[in-house]
């Protein structure tokens, strides 16, 4: 059984496992600079195994941002990453934000709808 828990802090190990099965690399060198910034982060275990994950960054004020959204190969398609953006809506609303962002590729349109964003225009520059 998954269960979800805010703010667990994961060691960077257990993160590159995550990561290496979600996006097929490693990730940064270390998650512990990413996760002392966010304002929220969320992660799915079965039992101590971390199985998907989700950032919140911010402006430090109303404004956060999903980021990261990820589920392990042999957990997909069971909800975990809409338990996770639901979660971390919840936890960003208690914790001051008013807007909450996110960015996606076309093919994570209906997910993200489903979950609740709505389409608007934005900017973005490559750096």
């Amino acid at each position: 059984m998954v269960h979800i828990a805010v703010d667990p802090f994961p060691a960077d190990d257990i993160m590159r496992v995550l990561w290496l099965s979600a996006w097929g690399d490693a990730g940064p060198a270390s998650w512990q600079p990413v996760l002392s910034r966010s304002l929220v982060h969320v992660g799915a275990y079965e039992g101590e195994a971390l199985v998907g994950f989700v950032n919140v960054a911010w402006d430090g004020g109303v404004h956060a941002f999903i980021l990261d959204t990820c589920t392990h190969q042999d957990f997909r398609r069971q909800g975990i990453a809409t338990k996770l953006v639901k979660a971390a809506e919840d936890a960003a609303r208690a914790r001051g934000a008013k807007w909450l962002h996110v960015d996606f590729e076309p093919h994570l349109t209906e997910f993200y709808r489903a979950c609740g964003f709505r389409p608007t225009e934005a900017g973005l520059v490559a750096l």
